[in-house]
């Protein structure tokens, strides 16, 4: 199962669009920032599962009760999803990486930096930031689950699509 993971997209729909129709997601996670383009997204794709949390450019682009972080399962695995800005992730993850092993998730995904970043910690929890469809030649994360584990992750470039 292919799961499509998109942040900061600032109103750059078309990369978001070229994402979903090229690696056709069995789910699709937006992390914030504008959250409204990710309704948008959830809403052109209605058989797809999907999630999405507000970022810190959302305060008037959602409901001021959308929480924050979820905490999903999704086929199987067990994900930390967050924006990021909360928790301080550009000055380090620290405290991101603190409340995602005390939740005891499989993978923690953020955005917030626009840095792209995938990679797994010694301790098996995979760390995803799909950096920003918006910005900087655009890029999203893709991971793939089979039989309840996550077997790949990586991110996708807009030259590659």
């Amino acid at each position: 199962m292919k799961i499509l993971v998109l942040s900061d997209s600032h109103s750059a729909l078309s990369f978001m669009r070229r994402c979903v129709e090229t690696v056709k997601p069995d789910a699709i996670i937006h992390l914030g920032d504008y959250f409204d383009d990710g309704t948008v997204i959830r809403e052109e794709n209605p058989g797809t599962l999907f999630y999405q949390v507000p970022g810190n450019c959302d305060r008037y682009r959602c409901d001021p009760n959308q929480p924050e972080i979820l905490i999903p399962t999704v086929f199987g695995v067990n994900l930390y999803l967050t924006h990021g800005h909360r928790q301080g992730v550009k000055l380090g993850l620290g405290a991101l990486l603190k409340d995602a092993r005390a939740s005891r998730v499989d993978a923690v995904l953020y955005g917030h930096t626009h840095q792209a970043d995938c990679r797994r910690e010694p301790d098996g929890l995979w760390i995803l930031n799909p950096g920003s469809c918006g910005y900087c030649g655009g890029t999203a994360g893709l991971m793939e689950v089979k039989d309840r584990k996550i077997v790949s992750c990586r991110i996708l470039r807009e030259a590659e699509l």
